[in-house]
């Protein structure tokens, strides 16, 4: 129900009637549609069609509340501190000005020059207005070159004015002590520099060039005469003188690469290289006599002719700048002929002569090129990792497939069924195993231990196999070079360590007895001692 207050009335139980006439109490549609999307729009009437009351400003009052300026109470706003105030020294740090030039100097006792163009750098510091002028080094130029003024203010005239950033742009002509330079360009902070200043910058000009250096750049003429060779006196003058040298070629570093000898014959008649094969009995080649038959070699090709088909076509004048010759060939030099390098490393008497004669070197010396084998490798085992015996895992060291390692028969078939017992009890902080008794054998043969606790009812204590047949390896002894256990070392009182458990040995039986006194020399007097004067008692098994 709606109630409505009387005017004049507090909102108050009591004080509110209800309009009879009143029929609509929907709530008005806050959902609309614009250009297919979904907004929503606020709502002007109420519950029923109840036109809603609030406080609507004008946009005149809108603007005037944006635009009000606020004022204190007691007086205008305080004006804000100036700012701080930064000297040019500060503000100006390390920010040079870099102008490219270039001035005339006269040279008249010349020939070749009568005048020469020097590039200079004008820097401009911007921290205290001073300026220098830098020429940059041309090595092995002959003119004192670097720092041709040192930084200080310039003066612009003869009224006292010194030069100023404002004065400088590009295209213009400043005089320094009486030399014109030429501003032709400027880098690019000194463009942004001078625009943000409201300069407006000179388009850019050409540096000059010497003349004098542009000459040297040039080629120098070349003034070919016809050559004097006669092919026909070649030939008629060495045919038949072939110079013969020997050599290897040394491709171990590839693949299934070797070392292989080879002969090169040079006909001085023509020029041309021929390379042969030298074979030795069942190198498993076939014998081809030739690497390479006769023709002239080339050494030095254009750089067009790497892609040159040299596969199709035979290679011309014209893909070469250079052919071998014979004084290419020299013993104890190396050299490429068609992508393999030859080592040569002697001749044979004609041709040592013939290069003595020729190009005035002594004796040509044989250089010994055997391959002397490497000294055969030490053999080093690994360190021993603990797993099995150190005799039976160094056999995967010696062999792919690993075999038993040796044993000694006649020690086997001497000792062989040959058993000593001993009974012996585990020393142990734990309460229930101070009862605990265990049979040690030791076999004579193999040198090796087992261990068997025999079983006792109602004890909780699952007796049996207490340690399979092996060896077993003294306390304190290096894993390389272990030490076993061996029959001197169980007597009545000893202490035996097996992989951490202590064990006391008690007593033996009658063949330990009797083993010990036939063979008292491998016992110590505290064995013999141990075993005087006792009383044999039966073991159990």
């Amino acid at each position: 129900m709606v109630t409505n207050p009387v005017h004049g009335l507090p909102f108050l139980p009591g004080s509110s009637f209800t309009d009879s006439t009143k029929t609509a109490f929907h709530r008005s549609q806050t959902l609309g549609y614009r250009n297919g999307y979904a907004v929503t729009r606020r709502p002007t009437v109420g519950i029923g069609g109840d036109r809603l009351h609030y406080n609507q400003l004008s946009q005149a009052e809108l603007d005037e509340l944006a635009n009000k300026a606020p004022v204190l109470t007691y007086g205008p706003p305080r004006p804000p501190p100036p700012a701080e105030f930064v000297p040019a020294h500060v503000a100006f740090d390390k920010k040079v000005l870099k102008f490219s030039a270039y001035f005339q100097e006269d040279v008249p006792i010349s020939t070749e020059e009568h005048y020469r163009i020097r590039q200079v750098n004008i820097y401009y510091y911007l921290e205290d207005d001073s300026m220098s002028v830098v020429e940059p080094v041309v090595e092995n130029s002959g003119i004192p070159q670097g720092k041709l003024i040192k930084r200080q203010r310039l003066a612009k005239n003869d009224v006292g004015d010194h030069y100023h950033w404002k004065d400088l742009n590009r295209g213009i002509n400043i005089t320094i002590y009486g030399k014109t330079f030429r501003v032709v360009d400027c880098d690019q902070f000194t463009q942004e520099f001078l625009k943000s200043q409201g300069i407006e910058l000179n388009p850019p000009e050409k540096m000059a060039l010497d003349p004098y250096t542009e000459l040297r750049k040039e080629p120098v003429r070349k003034f070919v005469t016809p050559s004097d060779f006669d092919q026909l006196k070649q030939f008629l003058t060495f045919d038949k003188q072939v110079l013969r040298f020997y050599a290897i070629w040394d491709d171990t570093d590839s693949l299934f690469g070797e070392c292989r000898h080879y002969i090169i014959h040079y006909y001085l008649m023509d020029d041309t290289v021929e390379i042969r094969e030298v074979h030795e009995r069942n190198n498993g080649r076939d014998p081809f006599p030739l690497l390479m038959n006769r023709q002239h070699m080339p050494k030095i090709l254009v750089e067009n002719a790497k892609n040159f088909p040299q596969c199709v076509l035979e290679i011309s004048d014209q893909e070469v700048l250079e052919w071998y010759t014979a004084k290419d060939f020299i013993v104890g030099k190396s050299l490429t002929i068609l992508g393999r390098t030859f080592f040569i490393y002697d001749c044979d008497q004609f041709t040592r002569q013939y290069y003595k004669d020729k190009f005035g070197m002594p004796d040509l010396p044989r250089i010994d090129v055997t391959k002397h084998e490497p000294p055969p490798v030490k053999q080093e085992l690994p360190p021993y990792n603990g797993y099995g015996l150190i005799e039976d895992s160094a056999q995967n060291c010696f062999a792919l497939i690993p075999k038993a390692p040796r044993k000694d028969i006649i020690k086997m078939l001497v000792n062989d069924n040959k058993v000593l017992r001993y009974l012996a009890a585990l020393e142990s902080p734990i309460p229930e195993d101070k009862n605990r008794r265990f049979v040690f054998s030791y076999f004579l043969a193999t040198d090796m231990i087992s261990i068997f606790e025999p079983p006792v009812r109602n004890s909780g204590i699952i007796g049996g196999k207490f340690l399979g047949r092996t060896k077993v390896v003294k306390p304190f002894s290096s894993v390389d070079n272990p030490v076993y256990y061996g029959p001197s070392d169980f007597f009545i009182g000893a202490v035996i360590e097996v992989f951490g458990h202590r064990f006391i040995i008690l007593d033996t039986d009658e063949y330990v007895l009797k083993y010990m006194e036939s063979n008292a020399s491998q016992y110590s007097q505290e064995a013999l001692a141990s075993i005087q004067n006792h009383k044999i008692e039966p073991c159990v098994y």
